[in-house]
C-alpha cells in the first residue's frame, strides 16, 4: 500500500480540468452539448451529442467529427486517442450551415499497474555524464549527455565503461535524447529547436532538422518505422524518419488526468517506456492512444550510487535485445543497472 500511494503521488498527480463550452464561438446560433457535465469521458464510454437550437431554426441535417474523423451519434470512444480532443458539429439549416466545436477529455479506463524490478548486474558509468539519452545498437551502448559546454555523443562498452568514441556538441547546444534507426543516430537539443543526424559508425554529422509544433527537445525512441519524440509536456510526437516532420502526436493520460514531463524514452516490445523528469520512475505507455499501462518506481537505485554534490535524478533507459533486459542509470551516476522488470 505504501508503494502504491507513493507511485500515485509520482505519476497520477495531474488531475483533469473540465473543458469549456463552445470554444468562444459567440455568434453561433447553435450550442453543442455532450452527455457529460464536465465533458470528461472514460475510453470505454459512449459519446452522445446534442444540439441546442435557441432560435428554433429548421435543421436539415447535422454531421459530427472527432479528431477530424466523421463519427456517428452516439459513438463509442474505444478506438480514439486519450487527452484533450475536439468535437466538430456541422449544422445544416435554411440552405446555410454553421460549425460548432467543443473540447472534451478522454481518459483511460484503468488504473496503471504497479511493476517492480530485480537488479541483475551493476556496471560502471561515467560519473561526469549528465545522461539524457541511452540506447543499445549491436550490443553497444550509445549515450547523449547534456549541459551547456559539456554535451556529448558517446559510444560505450557498457560492461567496462570504456568509451569507444565521443564527440562534443557546440557550446550553444544542450544535448538531449537520442535514438538509432537505419544506421543513423538522431540526437535532440533542448531549447534551440534543432536536432542532429549522424552516421552510427563514424559519428559524421549527416544532417540537422528543426522541430515543428513540439515545444522542446527531450527524449527519442523508435519502433523501427517511426520516431517518437517527447518535448517535456504530456505530448509524444511521431516523426517521419526520412523527412523528420512531426506527423501526429499522442497525449499521455491515466484514468485521472494527464502526465507531463515525459522525458527519456525507449521502445520495448510494442510499448514506450518513459522517464518522468524529477520523479525517479518510469511510465509504460500505449503508443496507440497514450494510456499509461504501468509504472515502475526506480527511486531506491539512487541510494546505491556514489553520493556527491552533482548527483541528479534517474534518467536513461536502454533495452538490450541481446540480453532481453533493461538498463537504467541517472544524471552523474557512477553505475549502470541491468534490471529485470517484474509484473505483479
Amino acid at each position: 500500500m505504501n508503494i502504491y500511494k507513493h507511485l500515485t503521488i509520482i505519476f497520477l498527480s495531474t488531475l483533469i480540468i473540465a473543458c469549456g463550452s463552445n470554444n468562444g464561438q459567440k455568434n453561433n446560433d447553435f450550442i453543442l452539448k455532450t452527455n457529460s457535465k464536465n465533458n470528461a469521458f472514460s475510453i470505454n464510454d459512449a459519446l452522445t451529442l446534442s444540439i441546442q437550437n435557441p432560435k428554433s431554426h429548421t435543421i436539415d441535417s447535422i454531421t459530427y467529427a472527432l479528431e477530424g474523423k466523421k463519427i456517428q451519434n452516439p459513438t463509442p470512444l474505444t478506438s480514439f486517442k486519450l487527452g484533450k480532443q475536439t468535437i466538430e458539429a456541422k449544422v445544416f439549416y435554411n440552405n446555410e450551415h454553421q460549425t460548432v466545436t467543443k473540447n472534451i477529455i478522454i481518459l483511460n479506463n484503468e488504473v496503471p499497474k504497479i511493476y517492480t524490478y530485480k537488479i541483475l548486474n551493476e556496471y560502471p558509468h561515467d560519473i561526469t555524464s549528465y545522461t539524457q539519452g541511452l540506447e543499445f545498437f549491436n550490443d553497444t551502448l550509445y549515450e547523449s549527455t547534456g549541459q551547456y559546454k559539456e554535451s556529448k555523443l558517446k559510444k560505450v562498452n557498457y560492461k567496462t565503461g570504456e568509451i569507444y568514441k565521443s564527440i562534443g556538441l557546440a557550446d550553444e547546444y544542450f544535448g538531449e535524447g537520442l535514438t538509432i534507426l537505419n544506421n543513423k543516430i538522431y540526437q535532440l537539443t533542448w531549447r534551440k529547436g534543432i536536432g542532429f543526424v549522424y552516421d552510427v559508425n563514424t559519428f559524421e554529422k549527416l544532417n540537422s532538422f528543426k522541430y515543428g509544433n513540439s515545444k522542446e527537445g527531450w527524449g527519442l525512441c523508435n519502433d523501427n518505422h517511426v520516431i517518437y519524440k517527447s518535448d517535456g509536456s504530456e505530448d509524444i510526437w511521431t516523426l517521419n524518419p526520412e523527412t523528420l516532420i512531426e506527423q501526429d502526436y499522442i497525449q499521455v493520460y491515466t484514468n485521472k488526468g494527464k502526465i507531463t514531463d515525459i522525458n527519456e524514452m525507449e521502445w520495448i516490445n510494442g510499448e514506450i517506456y518513459a522517464n518522468r523528469y524529477q520523479k525517479d520512475g518510469v511510465a509504460i505507455i500505449n503508443p496507440k492512444n497514450g494510456a499509461v499501462i504501468a509504472v515502475i518506481d526506480f527511486s531506491p537505485l539512487k541510494k546505491l550510487v556514489t553520493q556527491h554534490a552533482g548527483l541528479d535524478v534517474l534518467n536513461g533507459i536502454a533495452y538490450n535485445p541481446k540480453t532481453k533486459t533493461l538498463f537504467v542509470t541517472g544524471k552523474r551516476w557512477d553505475k549502470l543497472f541491468e534490471v529485470e522488470i517484474i509484473e505483479n
